[in-house]
């Protein structure tokens, strides 16, 4: 049996002063489970049920993600290129193909969120997985 699996992203989210930050976390709450039939055992990690909105989306060469928050809490991956992600205190964080990010910086100061951006100068294409309530 392989031993459990730790998978890294960023978390973007709003501190108690109003601050967006970002830090690197592991999701770890794996199980052993067959998804059914004849199929062998594989690690998952279930995340809280509840209504989710799916969308691809594809950000263009020139793309100019100014100050704002996530819509909603929010996973992204990058499907191909690569995007930027730079929160209110300062951290800039580059991720690329099949890299995890967590947005949920509802409620800054000034609701000036995060800034994002491409990489490479060419699009960047995503799944975003958002929780809705």
């Amino acid at each position: 049996m392989s031993p459990k699996p730790a998978i890294p992203y960023w978390h973007v989210y709003t501190d108690t002063t109003g601050t967006s930050r970002q830090q690197r976390k592991y999701l770890t709450d794996f199980d052993l489970q067959s998804m059914g039939g004849g199929s062998g055992e594989q690690w998952n990690n279930l995340l809280p049920p509840g209504k989710t909105r799916i969308i691809f989306s594809e950000l263009p060469a020139d793309f100019d993600g100014d100050w704002h928050e996530n819509p909603a809490p929010q996973w992204i991956i990058p499907l191909s290129g690569g995007w930027w992600v730079e929160t209110m205190d300062g951290t800039r964080v580059e991720m690329r193909t099949g890299e995890l990010s967590f947005g949920e910086d509802q409620g800054t100061t000034d609701q000036r969120g995060h800034r994002s951006g491409v990489l490479d100068g060419r699009p960047c294409r995503m799944m975003i997985v958002q929780q809705l309530d």
